[in-house]
């Protein structure tokens, strides 16, 4: 049995869990807008954004505690003895934000401890890593520094690249009692200081080497930390040095700064504005300082998904203000997984991450382009594979006295829907129909068990914080707004099964509106949705998903399990195209094929250029803001510190053999550190070896399978399926692909396979950029080639 799982928990023993706690505690905040909607009684009109709910039945009467979605509901009110997102000490805490500040509250992200006051005794926030800058808030304002040399602590298990203060942006006579979110972006967000007479606020932003600050009551104050080495002081514009990292500071033109010890202060009035740049070098101030008095004002991925071209193009784009002057625009620094597949030119300028190395785009956008390699709702079963025993494989299963953990919560229910579903098309492809019929049902039940309100499992509307909360729930998915794509994936792809053979039942008027709603929760697209923040669980510019809800930790947040939020991006693709809903299907495959470019590349350290020299392990566990852990939330061992990036393994998880070179170095990185073969969670390693190595894969399964014990959402019929199937078709080739979301190619020895699936109404051709064509009937998944 392996330990449950820690997750994001509130434990701070070790040093990247320590928070800076100092100040007073925070005002209340206002509701996040929206909450009205739910409370009123008026009938809520279509709203917008994926998963609307298209019908009156997102309504309900005043007062009432159930609100009717479908078939399905939810509650408005919160459970009895049910807790909501709360501190440390268990009190119920509200959002932190300004009287104007518009929307639901983001939660999940980079800079969350701005808004989640975790720590009752700290009402500003922890560390903020927004690279290449990272930022500390305080009474008098923003601590900035540039994190540019990693270390190793923890006996070499982690690497980082810590906070450490070189200045402070603030104003004088500035002495908040609190900092609070005045505005937000897809990846940039204003911070607001108010107290002895000034106002700050302050817009900062991942890849962004400015911070941008607007005063009020007082004047533009910057104070380094220690004596800086000032080569450049020309009116309003300082260069300066600390400890060899460089900042340029801005004022407008006619309030030249002047200093007095280690502080510089300009008269900026009480319309005030001034930027404080990190630059690569002293000789690079020219090339910022075009853009010093051009402020971000906002930021928003736009993409779009070319099925036929098999492309994703996204482009990054910041909202810019020019407060001094007419040049718009700005300077981004680019992630590795964005530069690589850039289209916009990028220039020489660059800066030290935690992801590897930044390179720098001039303008007010840019743009990637990624290929996109389809997503299968499962994988077709092998001709070899032994159907007497597959059959008594999932009899097995189907015999087993507890297929659902009581009283269940969010994720081990989830887990167990999870493990059944998977094995309803797997019935299906050997002709087990009464197995495939009884699996369905069990699923079917289970997952509408959740989607009523008013049982022992439900779901929770809380309208201050605009999410949904699911009763019982564990890991701090309710108090911490913890993981919530992790756990929700598998609602929804458990949904997805389910509509994939009863579209009915995924109608809106019946459960999939309940289910949309969770996918909005998670990743709501609309800027202006009533109830949730855009892409709560994911940010964009990071390119993955963090899953603290709150981020109260001194190394910034934190993803552990990879995989999990690429199930839930898989799931959501599906559901889309099952249900014909090609926003929620673009969504998925957004989500889906940006994540798998960071994946391989941030965890596992593909391609080189990721982990820092002196790591002497192949993959980490964790990715956190300041840099990379081998070490999970639990005391597990070798086999859980590679595997939690690996599980679920769905048919959505081909993106881990997409190099099956990479795949199978990371395979035998695991042997070498254990000495022998996986003995925990061995389903899943063997699943993943078959993207490398299906023939070594099924050599495993076949030595064990009468003996080992399946990790809790995986079943021996579905190892079975999947080891035999990778045996007989070899690894995939993410050279070729398809005019289709939904679809597979595999190699074995220079004979192709190719597989597709067809979630529509009517018969298609499936053509595949090597000039391999298939037809797929309606609904149906079809097979050709080796």
């Amino acid at each position: 049995m392996h330990r449950p799982w820690g997750r994001t928990s509130p434990r701070q023993a070790s040093s990247e869990a320590s928070a800076h706690r100092r100040g007073r505690p925070s005002r209340p905040a206002l509701l996040a807008a929206g909450a009205a909607l739910l409370l009123t009684g008026a009938v809520t009109p279509a709203l917008t954004g994926p998963g609307t709910p298209s019908t009156a039945a997102t309504t309900a009467a005043a007062g009432a505690a159930n609100v009717p979605v479908g078939a399905g509901s939810y509650t408005d009110t919160l459970p009895a003895g049910a807790s909501g997102p709360s501190d440390l000490s268990g009190a119920p805490v509200s959002p932190k934000v300004t009287d104007d500040y518009e929307g639901a509250a983001p939660t999940n992200e980079w800079w969350s401890s701005l808004i989640f006051q975790r720590y009752p005794e700290n009402p500003h926030g922890e560390n903020l890593f927004a690279h290449p800058a990272s930022y500390h808030p305080h009474e008098g304002g923003l601590e900035m520094g540039y994190p540019d040399t990693p270390s190793l602590v923890a006996e070499g298990l982690k690497y980082e690249h810590p906070h450490a203060a070189d200045l402070s942006l603030g104003a004088v006579g500035l002495d908040s009692p609190d900092t609070r979110v005045a505005d937000s972006g897809d990846w940039t967000v204003t911070a607001e200081w108010q107290g002895g007479g000034p106002t700050l606020r302050v817009t900062i932003g991942q890849g962004l080497p400015f911070a941008y600050a607007r005063t009020s009551g007082g004047d533009a104050e910057v104070s380094f930390e220690s004596p800086p080495d000032v080569w450049h002081e020309d009116g309003s514009v300082v260069g300066a040095s600390v400890d060899g990292r460089h900042y340029a500071l801005f004022a407008p033109s006619g309030s030249p700064w002047t200093r007095s010890g280690d502080t510089f202060t300009a008269a900026t009035g009480d319309d005030g504005h001034y930027s404080v740049a990190v630059l690569p070098s002293p000789e690079d101030l020219d090339a910022f300082a075009p853009y010093a008095h051009s402020f971000v004002t906002g930021s928003v991925v736009d993409y779009e998904y070319d099925e036929a071209g098999s492309t994703l193009t996204s482009t990054y784009r910041v909202e810019t203000e020019a407060v001094e002057g007419d040049r718009t625009g700005t300077l981004m620094a680019l992630y590795p997984h964005q530069w690589d597949n850039a289209v916009t030119d990028v220039s020489g300028l660059a800066y030290a991450s935690p992801r590897g190395e930044m390179r720098v785009a001039e303008g007010g956008s840019f743009t990637t382009e990624l290929t996109t390699n389809g997503v299968l709702p499962s994988l077709p079963t092998a001709d070899g594979v032994d159907q007497d025993r597959m059959r008594q494989l999932i009899d097995k299963v189907l015999a087993d006295d507890e297929l659902f953990p009581e009283p269940g919560d969010t994720y081990w229910d989830g887990k167990a829907m999870g493990r059944l579903a998977q094995l309803v098309p797997i019935a299906d492809s050997i002709g087990h129909t009464e197995a495939r019929d009884e699996l369905l049902g069990l699923v079917r039940d289970r997952l509408e068990d959740w989607l009523t309100a008013g049982d022992a499992r439900q779901f929770h509307y809380d309208a201050e914080w605009g999410t949904m909360l699911g009763y019982p729930d564990s890991f701090g998915a309710a108090q911490e707004l913890n993981d919530h794509d992790f756990h929700y994936g598998y609602i929804v792809s458990a949904a997805a099964v389910v509509a994939r053979y009863d579209r009915e039942w995924a109608a809106e008027d019946a459960w999939g509106g309940m289910v949309r709603l969770l996918i909005r929760d998670v990743a709501a697209t609309d800027p202006d949705d009533p109830m949730f923040p855009r892409l709560r669980s994911f940010s964009p510019y990071a390119g993955h998903g963090w899953a603290s809800g709150h981020a109260g930790f001194a190394a910034g947040n934190n993803q552990e399990s990879s995989s999990e939020g690429m199930h839930f991006a898989a799931a959501t693709t599906l559901f889309g195209s099952l249900t014909g809903d090609e926003e929620i299907r673009d969504l998925g495959v957004y989500l889906h094929t940006t994540q798998a470019s960071t994946v391989s590349r941030y965890w596992q350290n593909g391609g080189g250029g990721t982990f820092p020299e002196g790591y002497e392990h192949d993959v980490v566990g964790m990715v956190w803001g300041d840099g990379g852990d081998y070490r999970i939330w639990w005391d597990g061992g070798a086999e859980e510190h590679y595997g939690i990036n690996y599980l679920p393994i769905t048919a959505g998880s081909l993106y881990l053999g997409h190099d099956p070179e990479h795949a199978g170095a990371v395979y035998q990185s695991l042997v070498d550190r254990l000495g022998r073969e996986p003995e925990v969670w061995r389903d899943i390693h063997w699943a993943h070896r078959a993207l490398s190595d299906g023939d070594d894969a099924l050599r495993m399964f076949e030595e064990q399978w009468q003996t080992y014990e399946p990790e809790a959402g995986s079943s021996k019929p579905h190892t079975y399926q999947w080891v035999s199937t990778l045996a007989e078709a070899g690894a995939v080739d993410a050279s070729v692909t398809a005019d289709t979301a939904h679809y597979a190619v595999f190699d074995n020895s220079g004979t192709r396979t190719y597989t597709a699936f067809n979630p529509g109404t009517a018969p298609v051709t499936v053509t595949f950029s090597d000039g391999a064509s298939l037809e797929v009937p309606a609904g149906e998944q079809a097979v050709t080639g080796g």
